[in-house]
């Protein structure tokens, strides 16, 4: 498979390359990534993800770690139990490289146990449950990753909004998919491209699959632009 992601992160971080990666989805044109948004600092970070730094307890999975800055500020900043994890080689190698002391290179859905008190699931974080039909039993199998008492941090947006809307306040849905966050999500880089399938979820949607999955789910803040910041906790 390969690793677009990871090849940027890591020419960025080497030098050998500074160009930006490019994005594009099913309901929107090309638009670009920089680089250096994905190497933000804390007082870079938007207040959803300084929320989710906040709410961070005990030991923390970060998962979808990418080029490691939420790791990197809970391991130096607040000296905190924290462990990385991304199925991009190239991201994994970057967090090794920026210093962050525990990492895995692996689907987070593909580990049967661990022993975690914070789930941390920033940058869309419903995105890696990729269709709205596998976000429950998703759900169920990184519940096996936390310890009794602990929290799933996790954002997203409801993206209703880009599709047009009709007189009587509702919106004209055409998607060939089971829910209208369904996305397919391309990423270019230099010459090459890699598609994949991402969601975004709106509130209730994850409130009420969170429940299927045996967690509460709680809305933490609201961002200035349809976007969420949720808990989920164990019943």
């Amino acid at each position: 498979m390969k690793d677009l992601f990871g090849k940027a992160l890591l020419n960025y971080l080497s030098g050998v390359s500074k160009e930006d990666l490019r994005t594009e989805t099913s309901l929107s044109e090309e638009d670009i990534l920089p680089m250096s948004y994905l190497f933000r600092t804390y007082d870079q970070m938007p207040p959803i993800e300084k929320k989710a730094l906040a709410l961070c307890k005990g030991s923390v999975l970060d998962i979808g770690a990418g080029s490691g800055s939420h790791s990197l500020y809970l391991q130096e900043v607040r000296q905190m139990d924290v462990t990385a994890i991304d199925c991009s080689k190239g991201s994994i190698e970057t967090c090794k490289h920026r210093g962050i002391k525990k990492v895995i290179n692996a689907d987070v859905f593909d580990l049967q146990q661990g022993s975690f008190d914070t789930l941390l699931m920033l940058m869309n974080g419903t995105g890696i449950f990729k269709r709205y039909r596998d976000v429950t039993r998703k759900l169920k199998k990184i519940k096996n990753l936390l310890n009794p008492g602990g929290q799933i941090l996790i954002d997203s947006s409801d993206i209703i909004y880009m599709f047009d809307q009709e007189e009587d306040g509702g919106h004209w849905v055409n998607t060939p998919y089971e829910y209208y966050g369904e996305l397919e999500y391309t990423l270019k880089y230099q010459q090459d491209t890699q598609t994949t399938t991402w969601l975004y979820l709106d509130f209730n949607s994850l409130r009420a699959l969170s429940a299927n999955a045996g967690f509460k789910c709680e809305l933490i803040l609201e961002g200035d632009h349809f976007d969420y910041l949720a808990r989920l906790t164990n019943h």
